[in-house]
């Protein structure tokens, strides 16, 4: 399986942080990335805390070709043509990708596999598990619930579609 994080807390020249995720999921199949399955989407707090406006998050699960190398790319030139501005760390943003997992696979990157920080964050872990429920970290070998349960604060996430 292939896993990719969506999120989003700025609006893009789509619309809402909501109507640009789910364009984001139509418009894979130009790149040669076939979608195989949709989390439910999730209002969620940005992490670390701060004023920004509310995330909308989700995860989908994939099928391509393309290398992890090729498809960081793919998913930077989305981003790029979604407005995304990288100016900083943890800045408010009109969409981010990020591949969670590629077939279990290891590497120091780029991109690092799995994603580094994907076991602290509930607003991944809770919307991969709407699709993979049996996933399983591929280094620490933790189940999801295990690791959802595992979080210290699950900060505010709130289904919303």
């Amino acid at each position: 399986m292939i896993a990719i994080a969506l999120g989003a807390n700025l609006p893009s020249k789509v619309g809402s942080p909501l109507e640009t995720l789910q364009s984001v999921i139509r418009q894979f199949p130009e790149f040669d990335i076939r979608v195989k399955g949709v989390s439910h989407w999730y209002e969620t707090t940005p992490v670390p805390a701060s004023d920004q406006p509310l995330y909308v998050n989700g995860v989908a699960s994939v099928e391509t070709k393309a290398n992890p190398e090729t498809l960081l790319n793919i998913l930077q030139s989305i981003e790029d043509s979604h407005g995304r501005a990288r100016r900083e760390l943890n800045a408010a943003r009109t969409l981010d990708l990020d591949i969670l997992d590629f077939e279990g696979r290891i590497e120091v990157g780029p991109p690092i596999l799995p994603h580094p920080r994907l076991e602290n964050r509930a607003f991944v872990l809770i919307p991969l598990r709407d699709i993979a429920p049996k996933w399983q970290h591929p280094v620490s070998g933790l189940g999801i619930d295990t690791l959802v349960s595992n979080l210290a604060d699950l900060g505010e996430i709130r289904r919303i579609g």
